[in-house]
């Protein structure tokens, strides 16, 4: 189980791309959801030894600690504990620079719904204010030059306009709450991925550190129960 759980965390950092942000919170992420399996193996190797040597079967004592497959699991966890305490920080500074990233797209989207939106008010005015647009879509649409969705899609045009031309406060409330969709849609998002950002670092930088002790802890005591 040990050995296995080495070449899975191996077969974790292929592709080898530590340099990169996204790289390094996939293999952390694994990682720690993974962490715990060497430690079981660990305890059924230490369980075993404890029964053989209950058993009456020849003891490693006379042995050398180097030949002790316990010297070399608890010398793993050392470094198992070493890493998963590394793997820490830098969980937090990745999830950190994810969650600025993803804001930053939320914010990047608002901005263009916002401009989108401008640009439509900017049409629908100027149609407004020049009665010859608003007559040549009338004749197009009486004509017969338009057919299926152009034509539903005209006749809509056109009924806004007019609406809007016998209410001009309507153009401004469409606009307004156009605007508060997209305020507060953003704001949606951002409380989203703030708690997104939130529960992962305290899900992974947790358990990675609750590893990170846990390893320490065998490895440390494990060593001096060896020597002795």
């Amino acid at each position: 189980m040990i050995v296995s759980s080495l070449l899975d965390f191996i077969i974790l950092a292929i592709p080898f791309e530590p340099l990169k942000p996204e790289w390094q919170f996939g293999f952390t992420t694994q990682m720690v959801d993974r962490g715990v399996i060497p430690m079981v193996g660990m305890a059924f190797l230490f369980i075993g030894y404890w029964i053989s040597s209950n058993m009456g079967m020849p003891s490693s004592e006379s042995r050398s600690v180097v030949t002790d497959l316990r010297f070399w699991a608890l010398l793993l966890a050392i470094v198992l504990g070493l890493l998963f305490l590394l793997l820490v920080p830098l969980h937090f500074k990745n999830v950190g620079q994810q969650s600025n990233q993803a804001l930053e797209q939320i914010a990047q989207r608002a901005t263009q719904a916002e401009t989108e939106l401008k640009n439509q008010t900017d049409q629908v005015s100027s149609l407004v204010k020049d009665p010859k647009r608003l007559e040549e879509l009338d004749k197009a649409i009486s004509g017969g030059q338009l057919q299926g969705e152009q034509l539903q899609r005209a006749q809509a045009i056109r009924d806004q306009l007019l609406a809007i031309k016998q209410d001009p406060n309507a153009l401004k409330d469409r606009i307004d709450k156009a605007q508060t969709q997209i305020r507060t849609g953003k704001l949606d998002a951002e409380k989203q991925a703030r708690t997104a950002a939130l529960k992962s670092g305290i899900r992974t930088g947790i358990s990675s550190l609750l590893l990170a002790i846990g390893y320490s802890i065998i490895g440390a005591m494990g060593l001096r129960n060896l020597g002795n």
